[in-house]
């Protein structure tokens, strides 16, 4: 016998999704070469100062690469006191550099958990791109010595998710637990992450960005046997890192931690809290090409962009700036460039483009989040920062030489590249509110 049931005349109301939620930039922190503090670093960075020098010490003598971009810890007691000997018996340091850029951030949020309720709504994503070398070496050495001086310490600390685990174990967060490792990408994966996870409400309040601390000699050698580094600027470190400069020689390794505070709209709203910018989009992609390289014809990073605009909701006409990944290496930077110029055909010209990496470095798996960060502060001020020792553009584009330069758009909306060995592509929108 034929199912006589009537089907509903109406499906289109059991098949709606919920409307998207809107999620907002409440609280940043940074610990970076350009100083300890949001303030700091945001001033240091629009005065075109540079956090790069030269590693004076004997094992790095013989190395191609002798610069790096490192944290100013000499005055800082705060900065001390986090990678004091207890702590680093516990924890790698660049978890102890996320926990001071995580306090900070949510000092500037007035996000103070106390209800379970607001704990498990709150969550953390939070990675770093390599784990400390030196820790590997030096247990390497302690166990030739005996399998008791091997510490009970040395896993947790060397695992990528730690600082995360800190974070979330320290502050009672119960909401989505989640560590993202993807080379250089990893802070603007681990922000766009926590994006959707509140977007598609498995949390109100997410801690996210990433840390990294591993400049070594090891580190070093490695890299430059890559030949990756920057090696012609050794008497000359603060003009070693030059995006888009036609005498770049390869990027300076960085250290620090960026940590940016998203939360739904509404949440916000309710909490009267001050909003930075709002995040509208995120597009992901891969390269498919090689271990090292960008695709040479930048198609990885124009599907990374055109995602995140069509994830954003918005016309690349939209976009008044971008803040790119560009490193200082003479095949990234160029690779770069001819993708923005791809996607955005003639409206290119009305597109500001800096990177920021001139004046810190390549903070590897800290990179996107802190240029995410300085992207979040200049939609938020309306101002945008320089590329510094740019000197001889490779082409025309508006790199935002050495000054900073004045946003006046009404309505600010900005991109941020982030782009990893393996050909991993993260790119996220940004707007002032």
């Amino acid at each position: 016998m034929r199912n006589s049931m009537k089907f509903p005349i109406n499906l289109r109301k059991y098949t709606q999704f919920p409307p998207k939620r809107r999620v907002v930039v409440t609280g940043v922190g940074i610990v970076s070469p350009l100083g300890t503090g949001s303030e700091l670093a945001w001033s240091n960075l629009l005065k075109g100062h540079c956090g790069i020098i030269s590693l004076k010490d004997e094992e790095y003598s013989k190395l191609p690469s002798r610069v790096a971009a490192v944290i100013p810890i000499e005055n800082d007691s705060e900065i001390k006191k986090a990678l004091s000997k207890s702590n680093l018996r516990l924890m790698a340091p660049a978890t102890c550099l996320a926990l001071v850029a995580t306090a900070e951030a949510l000092t500037k949020a007035n996000w103070n958990a106390k209800l379970d309720a607001e704990k498990e709504a709150t969550g953390v994503a939070l990675g770093m791109g390599m784990i400390d070398l030196k820790d590997v070496c030096d247990t390497s050495n302690a166990l030739k010595l005996g399998y008791n001086k091997v510490s009970p310490f040395f896993v947790p600390r060397i695992l990528p998710n730690m600082a995360a685990g800190h974070i979330s174990i320290k502050y009672g967060f119960r909401g989505p637990n989640h560590a993202v490792s993807t080379a250089c990408a990893t802070g603007a994966h681990s922000i766009g992450d926590a994006f959707r996870f509140i977007r598609n409400g498995d949390a109100d309040v997410m801690v996210c960005g990433g840390a990294e601390s591993c400049i070594s000699p090891l580190a070093i050698a490695g890299f430059c046997r890559l030949r990756a580094l920057s090696t012609s600027f050794n008497d000359t470190p603060e003009k070693a890192s030059r995006p888009f400069d036609k005498l770049r020689d390869g990027f300076v390794m960085g250290e620090g931690a960026a940590v940016v505070i998203l939360e739904e709209y509404e949440h916000a709203l309710r909490r009267n809290v001050k909003m930075y910018a709002e995040i509208l989009g995120y597009g992901l992609s891969g390269d498919a090409a090689h271990i090292t390289s960008p695709k040479e014809d930048g198609s990885g990073a124009i599907l990374s962009m055109s995602r995140a605009l069509r994830d954003s909701n918005i016309a690349s006409s939209e976009i008044s700036y971008i803040n790119a990944h560009a490193t200082s290496t003479p095949v990234g930077d160029v690779i770069e460039a001819t993708a923005i110029r791809t996607l955005f055909k003639e409206n290119y010209k009305n597109i500001m483009v800096s990177s920021t990496k001139g004046a810190h470095g390549h903070l590897l798996g800290a990179a996107g989040n802190l240029e995410a960060v300085f992207t979040i502060l200049a939609c938020y001020h309306g101002i945008v920062p320089p590329t510094i020792n740019l000197d001889d553009p490779i082409d025309s584009l508006n790199y935002v030489a050495n000054i900073p330069q004045k946003w006046n758009e009404t309505r600010r909306v900005a991109l941020k590249n982030s782009f990893g060995f393996g050909g991993t592509n993260a790119t996220l929108c940004i707007s002032s509110i």
